[in-house]
């Protein structure tokens, strides 16, 4: 449990870019003091001290505004951001590396004893105000938008947004190898799709497409002339760092910054001539 504790702080400063340090996390993030307390509220649970627990988690809700019941099911490296407003039920289910943000609810739809709450799969993350309502599974991957509600289960990698909750994006293999691309080559596209309304995050994947492509016909072009008996070494590729990206940005700014001044020199010493 201890362990868990320990991931559960530490993955805030991987999360989070407003935390400083470990000392800050432990002292006033609220989501973080929740999730302390429902690890040992969901122990004393298991125990059979169900009464005791309860008590626990109302004093971790009355200080923290963010109500888990100690039967839910945490995984590691769980991330509550702000938090006030949280709720999540008895019988949901979360798996690891999982966020949330402030007003989600995993709730229920019925008064029924057994399995009532979601089941959330590895790596989703949750917006803020959002309700996921039922026993439905978000599979693993899953991003859903500010104030959806969601009462169907959602295929893994989907985005859903909207009232009843929509699935408008689904990460297929295209982005999986634009972003392999973009991290070899430094670059972050924050989750950015094709079909998003943003220029820039086009452009820039139609290039990684672009670079994508001249690399798989470069490769079958050296393979067709090895078998035709060409003689060459090939050799892989470098890989692309950040530090050699901003050192290759800064000398062409330079450069552009040079020539731009010697064109603008000639212009005047034309002029002048005239």
């Amino acid at each position: 449990m201890f362990k868990h504790i320990k991931e559960d702080i530490s993955c805030v400063l991987d999360r989070d870019p407003a935390a400083r340090n470990t000392f800050e996390i432990i002292t006033t993030y609220p989501g973080v003091h929740a999730i302390i307390m429902h690890r040992f509220s969901h122990a004393l649970w298991n125990q059979g001290f169900k009464w005791l627990a309860r008590v626990l988690s109302n004093v971790a809700r009355l200080f923290t505004g963010i109500e888990i019941h100690p039967g839910a099911v945490i995984g590691r490296r769980f991330f509550i951001d702000h938090g006030m407003g949280v709720v999540i039920g008895e019988t949901a289910e979360i798996g690891d590396d999982c966020s949330l943000y402030h007003g989600v609810t995993l709730g229920g739809t019925s008064w029924k004893p057994g399995k009532r709450h979601p089941t959330l799969k590895n790596n989703v993350v949750i917006g803020a105000g959002a309700k996921i309502l039922g026993p439905i599974t978000l599979h693993e991957g899953v991003r859903v938008g500010s104030n959806a509600v969601v009462v169907k289960e959602v295929p893994a990698n989907a985005t859903v947004i909207g009232v009843p909750g929509r699935e408008v994006v689904r990460r297929d293999d295209i982005q999986d190898k634009r972003e392999k691309i973009a991290n070899k080559m430094g670059f972050d596209a924050y989750g950015a799709t094709e079909d998003m309304p943003d220029p820039v995050a086009n452009t820039i994947n139609r290039m990684l497409d672009h670079i994508h492509k001249m690399d798989e016909r470069m490769e079958r072009m050296c393979a067709q002339l090895k078998r035709m008996g060409g003689e060459f070494d090939i050799e892989p590729l470098p890989e692309l760092k950040d530090a050699e990206l901003d050192e290759c940005s800064a000398d062409s700014s330079e450069q552009g910054s040079e020539q731009g001044y010697g064109k603008k020199s000639e212009s005047v010493n034309k002029q002048q001539e005239k």
